[in-house]
């Protein structure tokens, strides 16, 4: 086998041990996904939430003229909450990213959003839209109680007890 350049149509040429190279990764990447998908290993899953959620609400999440947004129970349309304009960072991009997966699949605002609290302690944020869920205990308990007073009526040690297995 000789490693001569290959020639191009358009009279360039390419080294052929570059290509054969190449070649090589390409083949040893699929080789590996291929395994991964087949055993398992290498393959990270979040774990799904046990038991049934202690607390849960459907969520509308509306922009106002003034810049805030209005957070809406689903099901009466009653104020969960007011995020004033300029404030609420983490919920403006949570929302933002849940938004924008929505409008790449083509999909508008009709299907309200669902927070969960799980009997494990995970709180959730799923858009049945899509099927994104965010894990919101992975941004720290500042940003998990953010989320945590939009629950109706989660009694205060339900939610300390959540927010105390962060890890």
């Amino acid at each position: 086998m000789s490693l001569r350049p290959v020639h191009t149509a358009n009279g360039t040429t390419f080294p052929r041990a570059l290509l054969f190279g190449l070649a090589g990764v390409v083949l040893a990447s699929l080789a590996a996904v291929g395994f991964g998908a087949s055993t398992g290993i290498g393959r990270v899953e979040l774990p799904q939430a046990e038991g049934p959620a202690l607390a849960q609400r459907d969520l509308r999440f509306d922009d106002r003229d003034d810049g805030g947004i209005s957070v809406r129970d689903a099901g009466d349309g009653s104020l969960v909450a007011s995020v004033e304009p300029a404030t609420g960072g983490f919920l403006r991009a949570t929302m933002r990213g849940l938004v924008r997966e929505r409008k790449r699949q083509g999909l508008g605002p009709e299907m309200p959003f669902r927070l969960a609290l799980g009997a494990d302690g995970r709180l959730v944020l799923a858009d049945p839209a899509t099927g994104r869920i965010v894990d919101l205990r992975a941004f720290g308990p500042t940003n998990h109680e953010t989320f945590a007073r939009l629950l109706p009526e989660t009694p205060a040690a339900l939610v300390t007890s959540a927010r105390g297995d962060l890890k």
